[in-house]
């Protein structure tokens, strides 16, 4: 007779200790659809992270999934490196029909593979490679990645320290409001651009997130935004907005920085893109940067075509009819409207609130609060993660489907667990 061991026992033996999110939430997860999962005991969770905002429309989306069951019964090509197939052509016709035509937005479209940092190294490639330099400015308590290339433009120290070289050609400048207001917006960066003594190399490009998701739920004006877009043309520097966290609407608009009315010079994408949660991700760039040899910046996993299938699927379904944009924006007024109830209701603790669209962050005086906070919440049934250099905010990133009920729902358990952990 086999005696089978505990359920987290080959978690614990024979998984790396790098994992991290199974840590925080102790359960071993069967199923999901929509808003919850449900681990292999029948609980039901009610998700407020979303796969790190990969699941934008929720857990296996019924219209996503039956788009993905349909090619996949019809033996559609699942691997296809960077060939051209069918489903690669649905989802580049309906990316510029439904998402970059409307906005008038003239960029090229690059699969560099199929994660976050994989379009980072491929922007800064580029950029490098465009203007001839080596630097790369980037903002405190940005993250960009974990390969060498973007943790070089990562604030993180605990990141940073993994990497085990050094991380050259990066230097960080301060993000909006870093210095409370009391010094004018890139004061040190310009006088930095232009004396001649100050060592800093001339940059190729800024990377820049419009929201600073693992960084803390760090919001940038849009004034503050651009004036970085005008510093960058005056000082011949391209401009990178990374939005594979805050992209595909997770902020209302389809991209982050439209509500800046700015237009970057290159862009990433991943996370949400491909809809259904399948690995993916794009790096757009405007025409005259295209200068990329043939195989010049290859990969293997660069044509996920299942990904495709579902990404055109999701930008038929949701951004066709500009609905989403819209419904985001009302659900976040709802979340807003409930955490600065809390915030007034435990103001012993300091707590402050901070977001936009369905991104938002609680934080606390007492930066150990917020995993307090998220592990009771997880005890009742939702789950919440925690973000910023010291763990001390608790982010908020439920799925742009969810409905205001169950918004509701897990509001009422967050203000539960502030007040249990007071």
């Amino acid at each position: 007779m086999t005696i089978a061991p505990p359920a987290l026992s080959v978690f614990e033996t024979l998984e790396s200790e790098v994992r991290s999110y199974c840590r925080s939430w102790p359960a071993v997860f069967d199923r999901a659809q929509g808003s919850r999962l449900y681990d292999e005991d029948g609980h039901a969770y009610l998700d407020f992270f979303a796969g790190a905002g990969a699941l934008n429309y929720g857990h296996n989306n019924p219209v996503l999934k039956r788009a993905l069951i349909d090619y996949i019964e019809r033996d559609g090509i699942t691997h296809g490196l960077d060939m051209g197939t069918t489903a690669k052509r649905a989802f580049l016709e309906t990316f510029q029909n439904v998402v970059l035509r409307p906005r008038d937005l003239p960029y090229k479209v690059m699969f560099p593979g199929p994660t976050g940092t994989n379009a980072v190294e491929a922007a800064l490639k580029l950029a490098r490679k465009v203007k001839g330099r080596e630097s790369i400015v980037s903002f405190t308590n940005a993250f960009h990645g974990m390969s060498l290339g973007s943790l070089a433009v990562t604030g993180n120290a605990f990141k940073r320290a993994g990497a085990g070289v050094p991380l050259v050609h990066g230097t960080p400048m301060p993000f909006d409001n870093y210095l409370d207001g009391q010094t004018p917006d890139f004061i040190w960066f310009e006088r930095l651009l232009d004396d001649q003594g100050s060592g800093l190399n001339k940059p190729a490009a800024v990377i820049v997130e419009t929201v600073q998701g693992e960084g803390g739920i760090n919001v940038a004006r849009p004034e503050w935004l651009r004036a970085l877009a005008e510093l960058c043309k005056r000082q011949d520097m391209l401009l990178i907005v990374d939005d594979i966290q805050m992209g595909c609407g997770r902020t209302g608009a389809f991209f982050s920085f439209e509500e800046a009315g700015i237009t970057p010079d290159i862009v990433t994408l991943s996370k949400s893109i491909g809809g259904y949660g399948l690995p993916m991700s794009l790096c757009l760039f405007r025409p005259e940067l295209d200068v990329w040899e043939p195989g010049e910046h290859n990969g293997t996993f660069r044509g996920n075509n299942p990904a495709f299938v579902t990404a055109a699927a999701a930008l038929e379904a949701y951004w066709a009819d500009g609905q989403m944009e819209k419904q985001t924006l009302a659900r976040g007024e709802q979340v807003e409207a409930a955490l600065r109830a809390i915030c007034l209701e435990h103001d012993q603790l300091g707590a402050s609130y901070r977001g936009r669209g369905l991104v938002w962050g609680m934080e606390f005086e007492d930066p150990g609060q917020a995993t307090k906070v998220c592990r009771r919440a997880f005890e009742h049934g939702l789950l919440l993660e925690t973000s910023g250099p010291r763990s001390e905010v608790v982010k908020l990133l439920p799925a742009l489907t969810t409905t205001p009920e169950e918004l509701d729902e897990g509001l009422r358990i967050l203000a539960r667990s502030v007040r249990e952990t007071a």
